[in-house]
């Protein structure tokens, strides 16, 4: 399993926009205090806020990796941005990146890694094998997130219940299973890296035996409703085997975004499609509550739409933008 060097020195090439930087912010968001400094080109206008530092001083601090906090349009390095990283190389920092284009492609930061006894870290692409699941069960107790859709907050919820669990003093940790979830945690799996076979080979050996009262908290992926990444969603239930589901959803999402023919069903028929599926691995799964990104609602509209879903459903629906996730915590605690 992977494992990143911190602290970071956050790099921003020469972005212009926040929306192209939400890795970067992610971090800082999350993992403020692995956050050393940030460094870019005169052209950037973005900042995530960090102290201004270039690799070398960054070193001098005790920073253990630079991390490309920008995706580019297509996920390419581009290569005006070499001279920046083969520097932090040359300083003794790793170079991590989740981008398209493998670090490794580069001639010139092959050789200074190697020269200098330090990583070119490419997140997306893993060269680690795993195994076949052996589907036993483990001790421990585990939630996933899981999803109406891709990216609506399985990730961020993931990570709000992890510190709303620690604040009550439960053991817990999240567990990464994609490239900006690995960099916050500082490592993990990424899972839409694998082969097919291997998915839930990688959930068992991400999630390992633990203490009878600890909680591993699995970020998900893709949706069971989706009809390019259902592959993923399914191996990841299958191998992490968990105890509990959280249902992560957008309420403008009517369909699989980009994929209008095909309609997101209730939210119940998630909900039991979910349970079904999981049941092949833990037959006491259950859902705990919603996480909505919410945002498209005002406070009345968010009021309104909150009070009939749990009407509807009987589980408690949080935003974690709004008011925390607090309620899931506690529903997960108390089943």
């Amino acid at each position: 399993m992977l494992t990143l060097r911190k602290p970071y020195l956050l790099y921003l090439g020469d972005a212009t926009l926040k929306s192209d930087c939400k890795t970067a912010f992610g971090l800082h968001d999350w993992c403020g205090a692995d956050v050393i400094g940030e460094w870019s080109l005169p052209a950037a206008s973005v900042s995530v806020g960090a102290p201004r530092l270039s690799p070398a001083q960054a070193a001098a601090l005790g920073a253990g990796s630079i991390v490309v906090g920008v995706a580019p349009t297509g996920g390419v390095l581009p290569d005006h941005w070499l001279d920046d990283l083969e520097a932090a190389l040359n300083a003794g920092l790793d170079v991590v990146s989740g981008l398209h284009t493998r670090l490794t492609a580069f001639p010139r930061l092959v050789r200074a890694a190697e020269a200098n006894g330090v990583r070119l870290v490419d997140v997306r692409h893993s060269s680690t094998s795993y195994p076949v699941a052996s589907g036993r069960r483990r001790t421990g107790k585990r939630v996933l997130t899981v999803g109406t859709d891709c990216a609506l907050g399985k990730k961020y919820t993931a990570l709000a219940l992890t510190h709303a669990l620690q604040a009550r003093g439960v053991a817990a940790d999240f567990l990464a299973t994609g490239q900006t979830g690995i960099m916050i945690a500082g490592g993990g799996i990424a899972v839409d890296a694998l082969v097919a076979d291997f998915l839930a080979g990688a959930a068992e050996t991400l999630s390992p035996d633990n203490a009878p009262g600890h909680w591993d908290v699995i970020e998900g992926q893709g949706s069971l409703f989706h009809p390019a990444y259902a592959a993923v969603t399914l191996g990841l239930l299958h191998g992490s085997q968990p105890d509990a589901i959280v249902l992560c959803h957008a309420p403008e999402r009517l369909t699989i975004e980009e994929y209008p023919d095909y309609p997101i069903p209730s939210l119940r028929e998630v909900i039991d499609v979910y349970l079904q599926a999981g049941r092949l691995t833990n037959r006491g799964v259950r859902c705990v509550g919603i996480s909505i990104n919410s945002s498209i609602l005002d406070e009345a509209g968010w009021h309104d739409y909150r009070t009939r879903l749990e009407s509807e459903l009987g589980l408690p629906v949080c935003d974690p933008m709004r008011g925390g996730v607090d309620r899931l915590a506690a529903a997960l605690l108390a089943a």
